[in-house]
């Protein structure tokens, strides 16, 4: 009882201190995009949070491009563009910067003084839809390609085109665009610009749920349909197979030319809640106990668990061999490391031979050292950050 009490107090009094030293960064609209048809789910301006460079980061840019999963039908849209990812008049006016975003050279060594700039997401295709056609019935708009240009557009205006170092990084559905729009970023840039992208989380697995259905891809092929994602994919990929087959990072990161970086879990929270056992999947509510704490599965579902890992490490390994591919694939049970300070940079972040996600970024990006690991299996790694939810913590898709 009295460790507990101790790794409590340690907790508490460590999440005072980000609250404490957290930074708040004003939102800008880019109103001008509107005219161009570059719009959120209702209609509303894109929009973005950006806190300026200093010192030796002045030319440096990281871009982090906000997640939040998709809506694949009208319905799951029309709800969606009332919430703050389906409508920038929804969005907070002050965003809290922190971890890979952070201005603290003691809790982001690597990217602290670059200019740190974070890309809302109100369009539900990972910014990549585009559909001319508006339902004057329901007012959607599927715009996300054309929000991702004029975002990139006015950040260019704003000095990026100057930028010696960009990297383009996202979380879930983020850093799903970031891998989708890695090499266009980097068209972007000027030649000598050391270009860089970093998948957070955004390693989406094709395969199939516990009861044998191609959930995912069945979803996956509803979000192409409806927002017209087909012309936006990359035609590497589209060449051989069909659209909705390259909305999964399986297929079309091995195409990719720019330098990329996946960091994901194993055992990421949201791909075995939605993707592994979906709801569809398990209307008996048999894995929800599993999915809300990863101590309380049972070892046939954990055994399920340790097939997927296996199925997915397969995955990514079958991407082949890169020198400039990194890599830091841990085992913990979590979604989005980069945006969390304890994942990304703390006293007890996780690590992967003695080294953590901050560090193995870093040195990709500088070029001091390429970091390709895969963790052991669960339970090996102690110091995880295993996430325990709540039954009302996110609606599964």
């Amino acid at each position: 009882m009295f460790n507990f009490k101790h790794w409590l107090t340690f907790v508490v009094c460590s999440l005072a201190i980000l609250k404490a030293e957290g930074l708040l960064v004003n939102i800008t609209f880019v109103r001008n995009a509107v005219a161009k048809g570059a719009v959120c789910l209702d209609g509303s301006p894109p929009a973005y949070h950006l806190h300026r460079g200093s010192g030796t980061g002045i030319n440096s840019w990281l871009i982090q491009l906000e997640g939040g999963g998709w809506c694949h039908n009208v319905t799951n849209c029309v709800s969606r563009m009332h919430t703050k990812l389906g409508s920038s008049k929804k969005m907070v006016e002050n965003l809290a910067f922190s971890a890979i975003l952070s201005n603290k050279k003691q809790r982001n060594p690597d990217f602290y003084n670059w200019n740190r700039v974070k890309v809302r997401y109100c369009d539900g295709s990972s910014f990549t839809g585009d559909v001319q056609a508006v339902n004057p019935a329901t007012n959607l708009h599927f715009r996300g390609a054309r929000v991702w240009l004029a975002v990139m557009q006015e950040l260019l205006a704003k000095g990026m085109r100057n930028a010696e170092n960009a990297v383009l990084s996202g979380c879930s559905a983020g850093g799903l665009a970031s891998l989708m729009h890695c090499d266009s970023f980097r068209a972007l840039l000027p030649m000598g610009t050391n270009v860089k992208c970093l998948s957070d989380a955004g390693f989406f697995l094709n395969t199939r749920d516990v009861s044998g259905a191609q959930y995912i891809k069945s979803y996956f092929n509803d979000v192409v349909t409806l927002h017209g994602l087909a012309k936006n994919l990359p035609r590497s990929c589209t060449s051989r197979l069909t659209p909705a087959m390259c909305f999964f990072p399986q297929y079309v990161s091995r195409q990719i030319r720019t330098p990329v970086f996946i960091l994901n879990a194993a055992y990421d929270s949201w791909q075995i809640k939605n993707i592994l056992a979906p709801r569809a999947a398990d209307p008996d509510g048999k894995w929800q106990s599993c999915q809300l704490d990863i101590r309380n599965c049972q070892r046939s579902q954990l055994k399920v668990m340790q097939d997927f890992r296996l199925e997915f490490l397969s995955a990514v390994i079958g991407l082949g061999r890169s020198a400039s591919r990194g890599m830091f694939i841990d085992s913990c049970y979590t979604h989005c490391q980069t945006e969390t300070q304890t994942s990304w940079f703390w006293q007890d972040s996780p690590i992967i031979n003695r080294t953590t996600i901050a560090k193995a970024v870093g040195d990709w990006v500088y070029d001091r050292k390429l970091f390709q690991k895969i963790d052991c299996p669960y339970p090996c790694n102690p110091t995880c950050h295993h996430r325990v939810f709540t039954p009302q913590d996110a609606t599964p898709i």
